[in-house]
C-alpha cells in the first residue's frame, strides 16, 4: 500500500502542470509509450482499484482541499483564510483541487470499469461502479449541474464536455447502485479484488450494505422533493441490508507510515506535522460540547471532547505567547483558563485574531485526527507525540443510525425516534472507542462505552429531546448530535445543514452574544469583534479554470442563491 500511495502522490504532482483540459483523459492507455511488448498497454485491474481508492479518500477528507473550506461551513474549524465569513471565491485552489480530484479519478473508473466488464470480472466492476456513484453524488451535493454524460470522453473528441441536470445525475447515480449490487452479487470472474480493496478487502457483501446504506442517506437527502421515489425507497427498506455495526463503516485507514509516502490521517499531518497553523478549533463547537450554548445540551458536558481536543496549555496556565503577565492580558481572541482551550472565533476582527501563538493553540485529538487524548497534562505538539492513525470516514454506522432517525421522526420510516437517537449515541461513542483502540497510543485512554460521563450524557440529551416542544426543535437535537458525532466528516455535515437548517451555526450577526465565555479576569470576549459580511453559500462555485476552457460552460453562478436540487426549503 505505501508505494502504491506513493505513486499516486507523484501522479497527482504532474497533473498539476496538465491544466484542466486533463479533467477528461482516460489512463486506458497506461504506459503506452512505444511498441515495446515487454510493456503493457493496461493497468492491472489491482493497481487501478488501489489508485482510485487513494483518489476517492481525498474528497471531503477534513483539512484537505474542499475540506478545508466545509470544515469551516460547518463551524467545526475556524481560519484566517478567505473561507472565514463564507468568503471562498470562484479561483480557490481548494475546489478547482477537488474539482481535479473527482474527475480524473472518474476517468480512471472508467478505465476500471471498460477492464472488468471486457474481462468478466464482474465484482471489480461492481466495486468501481460504486465508487463512481458515490463521486458523481458528491460532485452534484457540491456543485450541482457537473459534466456527467460527456465527461472522460477525451478519445471520443469531446474536449469541452456538457453540464448534465443535477437531478438528472442523482437520478443516474441510483440506478448505478443496483447496477452495482447486480454485479457485486454475481461473483463472476477468474480475478477477486482483495488487499488491493482499501475499504473491504474485496469483501462483495461489505460493499453491498454500503451501497443500501449509501443509497438510504440520498434517498434521506431527497425526501422533501415532490417527486420523491417512495417506491424505490420502499424496496430498500424491505431489503433490510444494511450497515450493522462499525465494523461495516466505509471509511479509509490511514497508518503510521511516513515513508516512502506519508500515510498519516490528513488532518494529522496538517496540524501536528506543522508549524503553521491554517485552521483553529471552532470555539462554537467548543462551548457546545462543553454544555455552554444557552440554546442546546445547555449544562451537559460532553464527555467525547477530551477525544476531540488537546489543549497545550493546562488548567490555568496564562497563554506564553503573548500574555501580559504584569496586566493579566491573555491577548487571546478565545481562550478558556479552566481548561486551557485556546483558538480564534469564526468571523473575528479583534485585535489577538492574527497573532501567533503556536504554544498556545488547541490541537485536534485522538479522534479523529489520530492526535493526542488530552489527560490534563499539556505540552508542546509535534509530530513525534502522537501516532496520526485515524480513519477519514466517509459513511458509518452510527451516521445511518442518525440518518433513520432522522426518517423515523419524519414518519418514512417506523419505530421511536428516541430509541434510535439513543442507539446512535451508543454507536458513536463506540466508535470512538475503536478508534482509540486502533490508535497504537502510548497514552491510557479510558473507553467511552459504559463509563458514568458518557450515561449521564446519554440520559440527559434524551430528556432533553423527550421535552422538546416540537419536530423542529427534536429534529435539531438529532442534527447537533449527529454533526458532533461526524466531527472530521465535513461532506455530509454541510448537506444536513443545508437540508435541515441544523444544527444552530454561530451568527456574528445576532443580537444575542454568541459565546458564554467569562473568565473572569477583567478581560472580557467583545460581541461587537466577530463580523459577517457575506451570505452563507449554499453551493461551491464552478471552478473558473474550468469555466475559462470549456466552452459548454454555464455563466458562473451566484454561490449564495444556486441551490441543489434537494434543498428545498
Amino acid at each position: 500500500m505505501k508505494l502504491l500511495i506513493n505513486k499516486k502522490n507523484q501522479y497527482n504532482k504532474m497533473i498539476v502542470f496538465l491544466g484542466t483540459l486533463l479533467l477528461t483523459v482516460s489512463c486506458s492507455d497506461y504506459l503506452d509509450v512505444n511498441a515495446d511488448t515487454d510493456n503493457p498497454k493496461t493497468a492491472p485491474l489491482d493497481l487501478l482499484l488501489t489508485n482510485t481508492q487513494v483518489s476517492l479518500s481525498k474528497l471531503g477528507d477534513f483539512d484537505l482541499y474542499s475540506g478545508s473550506v466545509l470544515e469551516v461551513y460547518t463551524h467545526q474549524m475556524t481560519t484566517r483564510a478567505d473561507h472565514d465569513q463564507y468568503n471562498t471565491k470562484p479561483n480557490n485552489s481548494f475546489l478547482s483541487n477537488d474539482w481535479n480530484t473527482v474527475y480524473l479519478t472518474l476517468s480512471d473508473i472508467e478505465t476500471l470499469i471498460q477492464q472488468s466488464e471486457s474481462s468478466g470480472n464482474l465484482v471489480y466492476l461492481g466495486i468501481a461502479q460504486m465508487q463512481k456513484a458515490y463521486l458523481l453524488a458528491s460532485a452534484v451535493d457540491l456543485w450541482g449541474d457537473v459534466p456527467y454524460s460527456e465527461a472522460t470522453q477525451l478519445k471520443n473528441n469531446t474536449i469541452s464536455p456538457k453540464f448534465d441536470n443535477q437531478k438528472e445525475i442523482y437520478n443516474s447515480v441510483f440506478k448505478l447502485i443496483e447496477t452495482a449490487k447486480t454485479n457485486l452479487s454475481s461473483s463472476q470472474g477468474s480475478k477477486k479484488p482483495g488487499k488491493d480493496d482499501l475499504f473491504y478487502g474485496g469483501k462483495a457483501s461489505k460493499w453491498i450494505k454500503f451501497a443500501n446504506t449509501f443509497k438510504l442517506k440520498l434517498y434521506n437527502q431527497t425526501r422533501l422533493i415532490s417527486d420523491f421515489d417512495q417506491v424505490g425507497f420502499d424496496a430498500l427498506i424491505l431489503e433490510n441490508n444494511f450497515f450493522t455495526s462499525n465494523a461495516d463503516d466505509f471509511q479509509f485507514n490511514h497508518t503510521a507510515n511516513v515513508t516512502p509516502s506519508d500515510e498519516r490521517n490528513r488532518y494529522f499531518y496538517q496540524s501536528y506535522n506543522s508549524t503553521q497553523f491554517e485552521a483553529y478549533q471552532s470555539p462554537w463547537f467548543y462551548e457546545i460540547l462543553m454544555g455552554m450554548n444557552p440554546k442546546i445540551h445547555n449544562d451537559n458536558p460532553d464527555p467525547r471532547i477530551k477525544y476531540y481536543f488537546f489543549n497545550q496549555l493546562k488548567v490555568g496556565d496564562f497563554p506564553p505567547d503573548q500574555g501580559d503577565v504584569a496586566t493579566g492580558n491573555p491577548k487571546a481572541d478565545y481562550w478558556d483558563k479552566t481548561t486551557g482551550f485556546f483558538s480564534i472565533r469564526f468571523g473575528s476582527i479583534g485585535p489577538n485574531k492574527d497573532s501567533s501563538a503556536e504554544k498556545s493553540y488547541t490541537y485536534p485529538g485522538v479522534f479523529p485526527a489520530g492526535g493526542r487524548y488530552d489527560d490534563g497534562k499539556g505540552g508542546l505538539m509535534s509530530s513525534t507525540t502522537a501516532t496520526g492513525i485515524a480513519p477519514h470516514r466517509i459513511l458509518t454506522y452510527d451516521e445511518f443510525l442518525y440518518v433513520q432517525a432522522e426518517l423515523i421522526l419524519a414518519t418514512k420510516l417506523p419505530g421511536i425516534t428516541g430509541t434510535k437517537l439513543r442507539e446512535a449515541m451508543e454507536a458513536s461513542f463506540a466508535k470512538v472507542d475503536q478508534v482509540v483502540k486502533n490508535n497504537k497510543s502510548t497514552q491510557v485512554i479510558p473507553e467511552l462505552v459504559g463509563s458514568t460521563e458518557a450515561v449521564a450524557f446519554m440520559d440527559n440529551v434524551i430528556t432533553e429531546y423527550n421535552s422538546a416542544i416540537d419536530n423542529s426543535t427534536k429534529l435539531e437535537i438529532i442534527m447537533t448530535q449527529k454533526w458532533v458525532a461526524t466531527y472530521g466528516d465535513p461532506l455530509d455535515q454541510y448537506n444536513d445543514y443545508r437540508r435541515t437548517g441544523f444544527p444552530i451555526l454561530a451568527n456574528p450577526n445576532s443580537t444575542l452574544p454568541e459565546y458564554q465565555l467569562d473568565n473572569d479576569d477583567g478581560f472580557p470576549l467583545i460581541d461587537s469583534q466577530t463580523v459577517l459580511n457575506s451570505p452563507y453559500q449554499v453551493s461551491f462555485f464552478w471552478p473558473q479554470s474550468e469555466l475559462n476552457v470549456n466552452k459548454n460552460s454555464p455563466k458562473q453562478k451566484n454561490a449564495t442563491t444556486y441551490k441543489i436540487f434537494w434543498d428545498v426549503d
